[in-house]
């Protein structure tokens, strides 16, 4: 085996063809430009297949918490937050192109846009942005191939991370069985709450400002009398799971559990900073001029950048958070089951 025909060298290494070039107008940075959409595109390959390996794992009809399946989740989704940081650190490499450098060739690529990477839309898909969700989705796929739009229609169609997540946050036995919590120390009362949720719901209380008493309705109907609408993409239960698993996240039985938690705000996060630096470099470059695609540029991009937070429910149980040291005392039974005896 060699080096140069493994890697296939030959291709990748001649697959930069500038346009400025084939128009007699060298353009220097055009050179930079393809390669670095293509190190994005190369990238957005292998997010594709960690993504594909977590889903094919948490389908599984049984996911066994105590197996090696879920440490293999948790480093690949890892690795997920690695790439995704590489990518918004490959921005600062572009930047070294300055505008005017920019507008040398950028008339000639219209209308080619990174608008129509159908590979970055399907990894969101994949992830959990639900199509109903997206900014602008009534022209978000306007611009891509037939065979691109059917990948990504497809990717919607089957179960995505957040879907898997949820199932199996539902999963989870801490509640189910009473005998888990005799003797469990309760303030709060119990009429309609069971018995962890009415204690902790005292502790949150008394750990709230004036100013945040409003956090307890929204409370109850996450964690005590259910929702009213169903517009929340994780369930009843499911929210119970995340919370407890990072209340009590020390224990050795809930640290995976919390660290995929984890890696999943970290993704929203990285795809937020990258949709952030990517909005503030199109605006440096171009102003407030149309994108190459037709797009509104920057304004385009913002509020994409608000709007599609995947994992926003995961994020927002940081709202019903107490001090370690306020922590509701659990069971011997329930500490023995957290352990590893």
């Amino acid at each position: 085996m060699n080096y140069h025909d493994y890697l296939q060298l030959d291709k990748i290494l001649n697959s930069q063809v500038p346009e400025s070039d084939k128009q007699g107008m060298s353009a220097h940075d055009e050179m930079l430009f393809i390669i670095i959409h293509q190190a994005y595109e190369l990238w957005f390959k292998q997010l594709h297949h960690e993504i594909d390996s977590v889903l094919e794992i948490m389908d599984r009809p049984s996911l066994n918490d105590n197996s090696p399946d879920l440490e293999m989740i948790v480093h690949r989704l890892r690795r997920c937050v690695s790439i995704l940081r590489l990518l918004v650190n490959q921005i600062d490499i572009m930047e070294t192109m300055t505008p005017m450098d920019f507008l040398d060739f950028r008339d000639m690529l219209r209308p080619a846009s990174g608008f129509q990477s159908w590979q970055f839309k399907e990894i969101e898909a994949k992830l959990g942005l639900k199509f109903d969700h997206r900014h602008g989705k009534e022209y978000y796929t306007s611009q891509l191939r037939e065979e691109h739009i059917n990948l990504i229609k497809k990717a919607e169609q089957q179960k995505n991370l957040l879907q898997l997540v949820n199932e199996w946050l539902e999963r989870m036995p801490f509640f189910d069985e009473k005998n888990n919590w005799e003797g469990f120390l309760v303030h709060g009362s119990t009429e309609k709450a069971h018995p962890f949720w009415a204690e902790y719901r005292y502790r949150y209380e008394h750990s709230l400002s004036e100013a945040e008493k409003l956090n307890l309705p929204v409370f109850d109907e996450t964690f005590i009398n259910g929702p009213v609408t169903n517009e929340r993409n994780l369930s009843f239960d499911a929210a119970r799971s995340a919370l407890f698993i990072m209340l009590y996240r020390r224990y050795p039985m809930l640290q995976l559990p919390f660290q995929l938690l984890n890696a999943l705000l970290e993704i929203d996060e990285q795809l937020s900073s990258w949709r952030y630096r990517h909005m503030n470099m199109v605006h440096r470059m171009i102003g407030t001029r149309i994108g190459t695609g037709g797009s509104s540029g920057k304004d385009y991009l913002k509020a994409a950048a608000d709007k599609h937070y995947i994992f926003r429910d995961i994020a927002r149980l940081n709202s019903f958070l107490i001090e370690a040291r306020k922590l509701p005392i659990l069971t011997p039974i329930m500490e023995k089951r957290l352990g590893f005896l």
